[in-house]
């Protein structure tokens, strides 16, 4: 009785993440339609583009080196986690919904970036800081207090991901920002 009641609350737990991750994945198209408000009409094609990106290129860097760097064992006193493969090689005993969860939240923290940067930068060059973001920024970063790094084990908390996610996605922009400049006009 007490595994299928375990088995029960494992299943809850999943889909209770997978409902948060569907409403922070809607936030993409929320920071979309606002850089589009925020930018001239002919280029609302090319940030919907980026921010369609984000993602994509996110899940699959984040998917060969950001999610072990993320969740991987402690290495170098708690400043990243060990680079793994599980996805691959433990598949069926895989979290597959906080996966999906941590991989939303990596990319809101790229998409972040693309407001700061809008009108202002080649759609590859902005492919690449968007995958780096994805690939290694946020992993290490992240990992540090939600993957039980090194301000994890000194007490540190970070609700919500204002740490997390709102924090490094705005030093990213306005590292972005100010390597760009201003808009012309």
């Amino acid at each position: 009785m007490n595994e299928v009641l375990s088995l029960i609350d494992e299943r809850l737990f999943a889909v209770w993440f997978l409902a948060g991750a569907a409403l922070v994945f809607w936030m993409q198209a929320g920071f979309a339609m606002v850089e589009c408000g925020f930018a001239r009409a002919k280029n609302a094609g090319n940030i919907i583009m980026k921010n369609l990106m984000d993602f994509c290129i996110g899940t699959v860097t984040f998917i060969l080196i950001g999610f072990g760097l993320f969740l991987g064992e402690n290495m170098l006193n708690g400043f990243m986690g060990r680079p793994n493969f599980d996805i691959f090689t433990s598949y069926s005993n895989f979290d597959w919904a906080g996966f999906v969860f941590n991989l939303v939240f990596c990319a809101t923290t790229a998409t972040i970036v693309s407001g700061a940067m809008a009108e202002r930068t080649r759609f590859i060059s902005y492919c690449v800081y968007s995958a780096v973001i994805s690939a290694v920024i946020y992993p290490i970063e992240a990992h540090w207090t939600w993957g039980g790094g090194w301000l994890a084990q000194i007490g540190f908390h970070d609700f919500a991901g204002s740490n997390c996610i709102h924090m490094v996605g705005g030093i990213c922009a306005l590292v972005g920002a100010w390597m760009l400049g201003p808009r012309i006009g």
